[in-house]
């Protein structure tokens, strides 16, 4: 018995013609469903990238304990029990995120594995000289855009791009292999996860007229672009979506080539998906989990379930399933921490009632497959927050020692085998309280453009997410930040929809323009970076948003203008800040108004600058 799991990260269930995505090439897809069951109820746990992938390996929940991080030393992990029964297990993967402090203990659980660089700003390539960027409509330059540009330059033919080096490798896996017995190989890709990168042939699959600027990496952030660059920027998904296509055709030509059907089992499957403009919305994480992000494409076939080959499947599946799927297939029994179960491949039982999703810190969410439920926290502090860890590290950073000075040590959870774990403090960049707390119901509203409320639905579903918490050994904190009990029912005083309602209301509204705030919101548009860097402006913004001091946020933030920031998170600032800042550098100097502050040209103290554009990053 052998296995391929092929992983996509970003794969849009919608955009898929076996889902009903009739605008974009994806023959191969369709092709897939024909030879597999396609889940139809597939919903995603942990979010984002290496949550979800701890949730592969352990089949069990990360995001109520700990937000993005590595295996921690008490986890059970798939690929590992494998080797250990076994099975020679490897991994192909372009995913830069594994080699990153935050996910630095997955790689090393196979029995080998390759690595293949250049995605998404990996520091990859060494230049000192700024790499020539185009007129672009991203805000949010970080570090890793400069990177990226440098990159591209060594990625100028499609056999050199990261996802077809990937793949080169899984088929070399496959053919030296299809020969032998007990292996499980995971060709994982990166795409099509931003920045859209791919080449002119599948670009040339989505003709339209655009003269605009580059556009392939949308900040996560409320839509401020014009349709065109909308409609552009999805063309510009589709096109590396159909690049994953001819990517998965190989592995199929191969499984017919070799006939493996008869005795390998293939899952397809991602990690989340991503907003490309719907609902006003691009990327992730900085709003609420919608459909798009979460009801995710799942494909798998299984060669002793032969006769469900293209079945489609109602039953309520998660991430949390591919591990027992996988350690059942080769016959190696399931840990007790795991919470998942093996795919119901040829008949709709043992699916569960309900499923939990979200990310750390932010709305816990559950749906029972007809109703999605979003909590959000109980009031706006968003607190207590606490990460339970003993690998203490961020994405791409250690804790700092300010977060650990008053860590304690926490009693045992049921999955950490006896061991105690760092009790720390835990923040969260993003606060879902802003959103409020959200009932959708997906028979009358799949489209998630209305909110509900109605208390027994709600009443049942609080029910149904606290009987999951305690079922996964969700932390105290987690039930006090979301004022649900952590013992006992849950009753009507638990309710929050109504409560909250105000705040859904408020963040529907539209965002606010320059001209809505003093000296024409000039202001709002220098980039924080910039007006920090000034002693007069910098004493403004930490006077009324000391939080932009926070080294962390300024990452994040890139060379971002204030206006941007409310495009990402309006709650994050309020708009009586806004004005408050925008008022005082209006009084500061009447040189803020100028042109130039608009393309970021200006200093707060000395007026417009010469020869700096926002293209030269």
């Amino acid at each position: 018995m052998r296995a391929i799991m092929v992983m996509f990260d970003s794969l849009n269930r919608h955009l898929l013609p076996p889902y009903g995505g009739d605008w974009t090439h994806a023959p191969n897809f369709a092709r897939l469903a024909e030879r597999t069951t396609t889940f139809d109820n597939c919903w995603a746990g942990s979010m984002p990238c290496m949550p979800a992938r701890r949730e592969i390996h352990t089949g069990r929940h990360n995001f109520l304990h700990r937000s993005w991080g590595p295996l921690e030393p008490f986890d059970d992990s798939m690929p590992e029990m494998l080797k250990r029964a076994g099975v020679y297990t490897h991994l192909a993967s372009d995913h830069p995120h594994y080699w990153e402090d935050g996910g630095a203990t997955y790689h090393g659980r196979y029995n080998s594995w390759e690595f293949f660089r250049g995605q998404e700003g990996d520091p990859w390539k060494g230049q000192v000289a700024d790499p020539e960027i185009p007129e672009d409509l991203k805000r949010m330059r970080r570090e890793a855009y400069r990177q990226d540009w440098v990159n591209r330059q060594h990625l100028g033919t499609e056999a050199r791009h990261p996802q077809t080096l990937t793949f080169d490798a899984g088929m070399e896996f496959l053919r030296t292999n299809s020969g032998a017995d007990r292996w499980f190989v995971q060709i994982e890709t990166f795409d099509p996860h931003e920045p859209f990168f791919s080449h002119q042939r599948y670009k040339d699959l989505y003709p339209h007229d655009y003269d605009g600027p580059h556009f392939d990496w949308p900040d996560y952030k409320r839509v401020t672009e014009t349709p065109d660059q909308v409609r552009h920027g999805r063309f510009e998904y589709a096109a590396l979506l159909s690049m994953c296509d001819h990517s998965l055709g190989r592995v199929l030509d191969i499984m017919d080539e070799r006939d493996m059907w008869q005795d390998t089992m293939l899952i397809v499957c991602t990690d989340h998906g991503l907003l490309l403009g719907e609902k006003d919305w691009w990327g992730k994480s900085v709003m609420p989990w919608y459909n798009e992000l979460v009801h995710l494409p799942l494909f798998a076939w299984d060669p002793r379930a032969a006769a469900a080959a293209g079945r489609r499947s109602e039953s309520l599946v998660q991430t949390i399933d591919l591990a027992p799927t996988l350690l059942e297939f080769f016959g190696v029994d399931r840990t007790d921490d795991m919470r998942g179960i093996p795919l119901p491949v040829a008949t709709d039982t043992g699916s569960r009632e309900a499923g939990l999703f979200g990310i750390h810190g932010g709305h816990v969410n559950l749906t029972d497959g007809r109703y999605v439920y979003m909590r959000a926290p109980v009031d706006a502090s968003n607190q207590p927050l606490e990460e339970f860890t003993l690998m203490p590290t961020h994405m791409r950073a250690r804790f700092g020692t300010d977060e650990l000075a008053d860590l304690t040590l926490a009693e045992p959870f049921t999955f950490t085998k006896g061991v105690r774990t760092l009790r720390i403090s835990g923040r969260s960049l993003m606060n879902a309280y802003q959103f409020g707390t959200l009932l959708f119901d997906l028979v009358t509203d799949p489209e998630q453009r209305n909110p509900i409320q109605d208390d027994a639905v709600e009443l049942r579903l609080a029910g149904l997410m606290v009987d999951l918490m305690r079922e996964n050994d969700a932390p105290a904190s987690q039930f006090e930040r979301l004022g649900l009990p952590v013992t006992g029912p849950v009753t009507e005083t638990h309710l929050l929809v109504g409560a909250q309602r105000a705040l859904a209301v408020d963040n529907a509204e539209p965002l606010p323009k320059p001209e809505d705030f003093a000296g024409g919101g000039a202001a709002l548009l220098i980039p924080v970076r910039e007006m920090l860097a000034d002693p007069v402006a910098g004493a403004i913004l930490h006077r009324h948003l000391p939080i932009l001091g926070d080294t962390e946020v300024l990452q994040m933030i890139g060379d971002a203008a204030l206006l941007d920031i409310v495009a990402v998170a309006r709650g994050a600032v309020p708009l009586d800040k806004l004005h408050a800042i925008a008022a005082d550098m209006a009084a500061l100097t009447t040189e803020v108004g100028s042109s130039a502050s608009a393309r970021g040209d200006y200093s707060p103290s000395h007026g417009p600058r010469q020869g700096r554009s926002r293209t030269q990053a």
